[in-house]
C-alpha cells in the first residue's frame, strides 16, 4: 500500500497532470497588454537628413576673391587664424602696363592741373572778347551819335544853301529884269551904254551868286548822302568786328567746354587709379577665421575675381537645411516642430514618443523652397526653438543632422494599419486648431 502511494506520488510530482497551467494565463496577461499598448498615443512623425547651415548669407563661408589680377607679394595671414573686419589678409602687385608707373597719380594730377590751366586761358579769353564786344558797341555808339550829329547839321546847312538859292533866284530875276527894261531904254536911246553895262555886270553877278548857291545846295546834300552812307559803313564794320569777336568767344567758350569734359575724364581717372591701389591689398570683410588657402607662395600670378582664401564667420545664426521629397512636402508646414540629432552627440531616439527621447534638440521651419533641387528634393530650412533648449555649441557648419518632423498624434493600431497598407502619414497643418478657435 505504501509503496503504491509513493509511486502514485511521484508520477504526479513528475508529470504534474493535475497542476493548473500558468502559461496561458500569461499569454492571455501578455495579448490583453498587447491590446492595451494598440491604444496608447503614437507621434506620426518623417525622417529626414540634413546638415548644419545659416540662416543669413553674409554668415555662411565666404569665398575671398581678387578684384584686380596680379602678383601676390606678401601674405599676412595664415590658414586658421581669426581676423577682423578690415585686417589685412594679402598685397599684390600690378601686371598690367598701363598702371605699372609708380607716379601715376601725380602725372595724372598733374594732367588735371594744366587742363584746369587751359580752361583759366580760354575763359579769360573769352571773357577779353566779351570785353571786345562790348568796347566795340560802346565805341559804334558814340560814332552813331557823331554821324547823326554831322547829318543833322549837314541837314540844316541845306536849309540854310536853299534859302541863299531861292534868295538867289529872286536875285538873279529881279537883275535879269532890270537887264531887260534898261536894253529897252538904251534901244529908245533913253539911257547911255554905261547904264546899260552896269545892269549887265549886276545880272552876271546876280547869275554867279545863282550857280553858287545851286552848288552849295546840291553839295550839302550831296555830303549828306555820303555821312549817311558812311554810317552804314560803320555800323557794317562794327557788325563784322563784332561778328568775329563773337565767333572767337564761342571757340573759346567751345575749348573751355572741351576741356572740361578732358578734366572730368582726368578726374575720374584719377579717382579710379586711386582707388585702384587701395584694391591691391585684400581686406578681410568681416569677423572670422580663415580657411582653405587657394593660393600659397609669394609671386603667384592671380587672375581677376580668383579666390585667394575662405572665411568662416565669427558669428553665426545656425539652422539646419534638410532635403524632404515631394511626397513628404506637403506635411511640412512653416512653424512646425522638428527633432533633431546632431552628428557626434549622443542621444536615444523614440520616434513616435517624442517626449521620452533623450539628446534631441528643437527647430522650428522658417523656410520651405519652392523649386526643387538636382536631387528631386525640396530644401527647407529649420531655426532653433528658442523655447527648447539650445543647440550644442559645439556644432559647426556642415554637421550633420537627422531630423524628425512631428506630425498627427494617432494611436498605435492606426499607425501599424497605415504601414501595412502603404498609406502616407495624415495631412496636418499645425494651425488648424489655432484656426478653428478662431473662426469660433
Amino acid at each position: 500500500m505504501n509503496t503504491i502511494d509513493s509511486q502514485s506520488t511521484s508520477y504526479q510530482e513528475i508529470y504534474q497532470i493535475n497542476k493548473p497551467n500558468k502559461l496561458s494565463r500569461i499569454f492571455l496577461i501578455s495579448l490583453l497588454i498587447l491590446l492595451l499598448c494598440l491604444f496608447l498615443p503614437w507621434t506620426q512623425n518623417i525622417r529626414t537628413k540634413g546638415s548644419v547651415t545659416t540662416l543669413r548669407q553674409e554668415q555662411r563661408t565666404q569665398n575671398i576673391n581678387t578684384t584686380l589680377p596680379g602678383r601676390i607679394v606678401k601674405w599676412y595671414i595664415q590658414e586658421g587664424q581669426l581676423v577682423h573686419v578690415g585686417d589685412t589678409i594679402a598685397q599684390i602687385a600690378e601686371i598690367k602696363d598701363d598702371y605699372l608707373d609708380p607716379e601715376l597719380l601725380n602725372r595724372t594730377q598733374e594732367q588735371i592741373l594744366a587742363k584746369q590751366q587751359s580752361i583759366e586761358y580760354y575763359q579769360g579769353k573769352s571773357n577779353a572778347g566779351q570785353n571786345q564786344v562790348d568796347a566795340l558797341q560802346r565805341g559804334l555808339e558814340i560814332k552813331i551819335q557823331q554821324l547823326n550829329s554831322k547829318i543833322n547839321q549837314q541837314e540844316r546847312k541845306i536849309r540854310s544853301d536853299s534859302a541863299i538859292l531861292v534868295a538867289a533866284k529872286n536875285d538873279y530875276s529881279i537883275a535879269l529884269k532890270q537887264y531887260n527894261r534898261q536894253k529897252e531904254l538904251f534901244d529908245q536911246g533913253l539911257v547911255s551904254l554905261v547904264q546899260l553895262e552896269q545892269r549887265n555886270m549886276s545880272l552876271q553877278t546876280s547869275q554867279a551868286r545863282l550857280e553858287s548857291a545851286q552848288n552849295n545846295f546840291f553839295n550839302s546834300k550831296q555830303d549828306v548822302s555820303i555821312t549817311r552812307l558812311e554810317l552804314n559803313i560803320v555800323q557794317q564794320e562794327n557788325l563784322d568786328k563784332v561778328s568775329k569777336a563773337q565767333g572767337d568767344i564761342m571757340q573759346a567758350m567751345s575749348q573751355v567746354a572741351t576741356g572740361q569734359g578732358e578734366t572730368s575724364k582726368l578726374k575720374n581717372q584719377y579717382s579710379n587709379y586711386k582707388v585702384r591701389n587701395q584694391l591691391y591689398y585684400i581686406i578681410a570683410p568681416q569677423e572670422g577665421q580663415i580657411v582653405q588657402a587657394k593660393r600659397s607662395g609669394i609671386g603667384e600670378i592671380v587672375k581677376e575675381g580668383e579666390t585667394l582664401v575662405q572665411i568662416v564667420p565669427k558669428q553665426i545664426d545656425y539652422a539646419v537645411e534638410l532635403f524632404i521629397t515631394p511626397l513628404d512636402i506637403p506635411l511640412v508646414n512653416i512653424g512646425q516642430k522638428i527633432r533633431f540629432v546632431f552628428d557626434g552627440f549622443p542621444a536615444i531616439v523614440f520616434s513616435g514618443w517624442p517626449s521620452a527621447s533623450y539628446g534631441t534638440f528643437g527647430g522650428i521651419v522658417t523656410a520651405i523652397e519652392n523649386n526643387v533641387s538636382g536631387t528631386g528634393t525640396y530644401r527647407v530650412l529649420v531655426k532653433q526653438d528658442q523655447n527648447e533648449k539650445p543647440w550644442p555649441p559645439a556644432i559647426r557648419l556642415g554637421t550633420g543632422a537627422q531630423a524628425i518632423a512631428l506630425l498627427k498624434d494617432v494611436p498605435i493600431w492606426y499607425e501599424v494599419w497605415r504601414n501595412i497598407n502603404g498609406f502616407p502619414p495624415d495631412f496636418y497643418k499645425m494651425n488648424d486648431q489655432k484656426l478653428t478657435k478662431e473662426k469660433k
